[in-house]
This record gives C-alpha cells, sequence and structure tokens, in this order.
C-alpha cells in the first residue's frame, strides 16, 4: 500500500474545569492534570476538601475522548501516546497556553502544577517548555518525560514533589528506582520524594498537606 500521511492545522475548541473562585483572598491556584480514564470534572472531585477560600483548582481536559472498557458506558479521556507525540504535545502546550492566558494564572502568587500518572508528562513538559514559576511541582505516581534534563529546569525555583505509592501496581522497584533518579538529577536539592503506603491511586491525605 502506498499511502502518505499529511498534517493539516485547524482551530479546535476543547473544555476545562475550575474548582471554587478565584477571589483577592485566594491564596494558592492549582493547575491539575489528570490521569488516563478521567474527565476533568470528576478529577476535581479529589481537592473538593480543599478550603474554598484558600483555594482555586483549574483542571485542563484531555482532547483524546473514549469509551471506557469493559461495558463501554463511561468516558474517559488520555493526553499523549507514543503516536504523533511531537505534533500532539505541542497541541496540548498551546491548549494549556489559552488556559493561562484566559485563567491569568501568571498573576497567581502561589502556583501549583500537579500531574498525576499520565498527567505528570504533559504537566512536566509544559513547566519546562514555558519555564512556569510555580511553588510547587507535583509528580503524583507518573513517569517523567525521557528528553527532560536538569538544563530545562534550570529556572526553576521551587519545590518538585515525587510522591508515589509503595505498592502501586504500575511502578515496580525497578522502575521506581529510574524515576528516583531522573527526579534527582532535574532537581537536585530541589525535590522532596514522598512515599505512601497504597496503590496507584490518587493520595488525598498527602494532596491537602501540600498546602
Amino acid at each position: 500500500m502506498n499511502s502518505t500521511e499529511q498534517e493539516i492545522s485547524y482551530t479546535i475548541t476543547n473544555s476545562y474545569s475550575t474548582l471554587n473562585t478565584f477571589t483577592a483572598d485566594t491564596k494558592h491556584v492549582w493547575f491539575v492534570c489528570h490521569g488516563m480514564g478521567y474527565l476533568s470534572r470528576y478529577f476535581l472531585k479529589y481537592f473538593k476538601e480543599l478550603s474554598a477560600k484558600d483555594n482555586y483548582i483549574i483542571a485542563p481536559q484531555a482532547q483524546s475522548k473514549y469509551y471506557i472498557t469493559p461495558k463501554f458506558t463511561h468516558v474517559g479521556a488520555g493526553w499523549l501516546t507514543r503516536e504523533n507525540t511531537q505534533i500532539d504535545t505541542q497541541n496540548v502546550m498551546t491548549y494549556f497556553d489559552a488556559i493561562f492566558e484566559r485563567e491569568k494564572i501568571s498573576e497567581a502568587k502561589q502556583l501549583i502544577v500537579l500531574g498525576y500518572s499520565q498527567g505528570v508528562s504533559v504537566a512536566m513538559r509544559y513547566v519546562a517548555k514555558r519555564r512556569i514559576e510555580c511553588s510547587q511541582l507535583v509528580l503524583h505516581s507518573g513517569g517523567i518525560p525521557e528528553e527532560l534534563t536538569p538544563q530545562d529546569f534550570n529556572f526553576f525555583k521551587g519545590k518538585a514533589k515525587l510522591i508515589y505509592g509503595t505498592n502501586d501496581e504500575y511502578l515496580n522497584d525497578k522502575r521506581m528506582l529510574l524515576e528516583h533518579t531522573k527526579a534527582k538529577a532535574l532537581f537536585d536539592n530541589r525535590l522532596d520524594v514522598i512515599p505512601f503506603e497504597g496503590v496507584h491511586e490518587v493520595n488525598v491525605k498527602l494532596i491537602h498537606s501540600l498546602v
């Protein structure tokens, strides 16, 4: 079969979800990237017990939606795959740019960027590529992109938090050692490693402890 793959640019519309209201009293703005199989509005449930007065949470929505097995009744979404990763990454970056501009996130005094599971990769790439100054970069139970180098985070003055469950079914000892090594190389003394006893799940208690 003699096929040729072409590229085309076009404008799309996507949603995102927020929790609470940004006011003069807001202390922390969160930009939280969900894992595979989530929708942003449901991912916000992990942040609902944070003080509504102090915290404003923004959850972008992964653009690739699909029906979840086995019954195909619920809808989830994912960020990136190994197919056309560079193009899709740029699309995600442009989408994040639009949210940052609309929400005026750059004006936030205390910005926390959090990625969970697959959301770790897009969160880290965005912070690195756009040189986002956040007080905390939270890497929760996900993989660090291979292409990122210490030079990508030379600007970063905040704290990186590596959070994972000790019984995470996707992170065996070898994989966890690799992620530790990569994180240490990227952030050095700006890194806090926070394991917890548990599986591949969002740890709400640890999220609350961040503020």
